[in-house]
């Protein structure tokens, strides 16, 4: 059986560089205009990102969640407190994610603490979600804990579809609200032509600024 061969999977990245007075001051300004332009040119999901946290026994663990919002404090994503990952922040709240936005050439990496969303704000981003991912959120109260089957998932949400029929408004799960990633540092690197890449990282120092400085790539 013939394989693909991954170190043979090459791509030339090519475009203008980037440099240091493209950059915006503020990490989040510069966030912002590359995942506008990620949006702009098509890419699907912009909004997912790899998230990395620690388990209580100390291995690291990886998974693609969603970002949901993002302003100058960090970036907002939701889960149930209850999972895997939602057990992890709580015992190590120390996190990054990575964007990898390959078809254009960036990546965007950005490491930090992470602290729970308000009540408010977590039942106002569930009420806004389509009423089936709601009722999802209900049957998979037991997230990342084993299953029978896929039979028993499709019953628990039978069973929710009965206890909330039609229009009824169906409530948010204790269980189940969002994050905050507050960026210590964050990395925006740029595929160049022979492995040169543009990587530039923002650290925050004591006053609240954030230094920035070049890397090798």
């Amino acid at each position: 059986m013939d394989r693909t061969d991954p170190a043979e999977l090459r791509k030339p990245y090519l475009g203008a560089p980037l440099r240091r007075a493209d950059l915006a001051e503020h990490p989040m300004t510069q966030f912002h205009l590359w995942f506008e332009e990620a949006h702009e040119s098509g890419l699907a999901e912009p909004n997912a990102m790899v998230l990395a946290s620690t388990e209580p026994d100390g291995m690291p663990r990886a998974r693609t969640v969603l970002m949901k919002g993002y302003d100058r404090r960090g970036l907002r994503f939701f889960t149930n407190y209850t999972s895997r990952k939602g057990v992890a922040l709580e015992a190590d709240p120390r996190a990054s994610v990575v964007f990898p936005w390959h078809p254009i050439r960036r990546q965007v990496l950005i490491a930090g603490r992470v602290e729970r969303l308000g009540d408010a704000e977590n039942d106002r981003y569930f009420a806004s979600r389509p009423r089936g991912s709601r009722l999802g959120a209900w049957a998979s109260e037991r997230q990342s804990q084993p299953v029978a089957d896929r039979d028993d998932l499709d019953r628990l949400y039978r069973e929710f579809e009965t206890v909330w029929p039609g229009d009824a408004e169906i409530p948010r799960p204790a269980y189940w609200g969002g994050f905050r990633l507050v960026p210590r540092e964050v990395e925006f690197w740029q595929g160049g032509a022979d492995r040169m890449h543009d990587r530039f990282r923002y650290l925050l120092a004591e006053d609240g600024t954030w230094d920035i400085t070049r890397l090798a790539p």
